[in-house]
């Protein structure tokens, strides 16, 4: 069946958008004229019955689309390696003890010294794709990187040693 996105305008109200998984689960969007949002699920034998409806605000919304797109990306990421032979994809603990820490990503030069990318830090459960090199290496940080074996082994033990 495939994934597919339906939308549904509601005079007075306005639109909803339905996602329907390739299970013919129903999830959906309701965006009100007034800004407000609701998300909902369908119940599984009547997809017109809406089982559970959630009023969320832009803050959770956003914070939703962020942990939604982050797993995203890590699965994408995930499975670009498992494709590319020689590519790989790590999450590597910055260590307690790091040169780095409470430094910018930007003071590691990872990419120069490794040829490996840090592409995500997760950081208390929150994912943070694409990080600038202003961000900041906190304690409990998990970089995640993508390379070759090497240049993985590299940002470990740039992350652990500094600079050689």
């Amino acid at each position: 069946m495939g994934i597919r996105i339906e939308k549904i305008d509601l005079p007075g109200i306005g639109v909803r958008h339905d996602l329907v998984t390739e299970h013919g689960r129903r999830i959906s969007v309701v965006s009100h004229r007034d800004g407000e949002r609701d998300l909902g699920v369908f119940d599984e034998d009547d997809p017109d019955a809406c089982r559970n409806s959630v009023p969320l605000n832009d803050e959770e919304a956003a914070a939703l689309a962020d942990v939604l797109g982050a797993s995203v990306m890590l699965s994408r990421l995930t499975s670009l390696s498992d494709e590319t032979a020689g590519l790989y994809t790590e999450q590597i603990a910055l260590p307690t003890d790091s040169p780095f820490l409470n430094r910018t990503l930007g003071d590691t030069k990872a990419r120069t010294r490794t040829h490996a990318s840090i592409v995500a830090i997760v950081r208390d459960g929150q994912v943070i794709p694409s990080p600038t090199p202003a961000e900041s290496l906190r304690a409990g940080d998990v970089i995640v990187a993508v390379g070759t074996r090497e240049g993985l082994d590299g940002v470990s033990r740039l992350l652990a040693n500094g600079p050689d």
